[in-house]
């Protein structure tokens, strides 16, 4: 039975068929529909928007046939100059980034941690104003730990130089200043500020004290148990 199935399922090898089957694999050796010479297209805004939105792929023939003849080229002294105007490989930026944002977590976490998302803010927002004033360091790192080499007690910010450990105990309120160092650092990123008090702001102190300095500059902000001064 299986021989009589298998007789009677395959086609007979007849002269038709073999012409049939050489004229099949001549018409595909012979086949060029993938050699079509794709058309020139220019490189306007609706292309690159019709790339961007997938709906068409001219955008790749305009950029192949764009000219950048009268560009320079890529040599040795054009990558010395890059290097020497101030390179920094993509790794190293990124390790920079994450410890201004821990610089300005702790900050956040050791002078406000107990205030309101604003008022939390308001402290990165001194920073910020320092690193962007000529006045200061100009890195959030620099701001926060400024003089935390002259002793114990005589840097900018009390918890710099206290000789206890920078980090925050308080695992929410940790969370939280990073949360917040994250969206300040942003701002900062961007050559934008949190926006929570003026951008004059350099000073502050708690309520709790009453500073001799806080008679000198001017009041331009009480928020919670912070109060915010600008030179005048």
């Amino acid at each position: 039975k299986r021989e009589q199935f298998h007789a009677a399922t395959q086609p007979q090898l007849t002269n038709a068929l073999l012409e049939a089957y050489v004229s099949r694999q001549q018409q595909l050796k012979s086949f060029d529909g993938f050699d079509v010479p794709a058309a020139q297209a220019e490189l306007t805004e609706d292309v690159l928007l019709g790339y961007i939105a997938k709906k068409q792929n001219k955008a790749l023939d305009a950029i192949e046939a764009a000219d950048f003849s009268d560009k320079p080229a890529l040599t040795a002294a054009v990558l010395t100059n890059y290097a020497q105007a101030g390179f920094v490989p993509t790794t190293k930026r990124v390790k920079l980034a994450e410890g201004e944002r821990l610089c300005l977590a702790q900050a956040i976490y050791h002078e406000a941690r107990g205030e309101s998302r604003e008022g939390q803010l308001a402290v990165a927002n001194v920073i910020i104003n320092r690193a962007m004033s000529k006045k200061y360091p100009s890195t959030i790192c620099g701001v926060v730990f400024q003089n935390a080499d002259k002793g114990k007690y005589k840097c900018q910010f009390t918890f710099a130089c206290d000789g206890r450990s920078d980090m925050g105990r308080e695992r929410t309120a940790w969370n939280r200043s990073l949360k917040l160092a994250d969206d300040a650092f942003y701002e900062f990123q961007r050559g934008e500020r949190p926006g929570v008090i003026p951008n004059s702001a350099l000073f502050y102190h708690t309520t709790a004290v009453a500073p001799q300095w806080s008679h000198t500059f001017h009041r331009v902000a009480a928020i919670g148990s912070h109060v915010f001064y600008a030179t005048n």
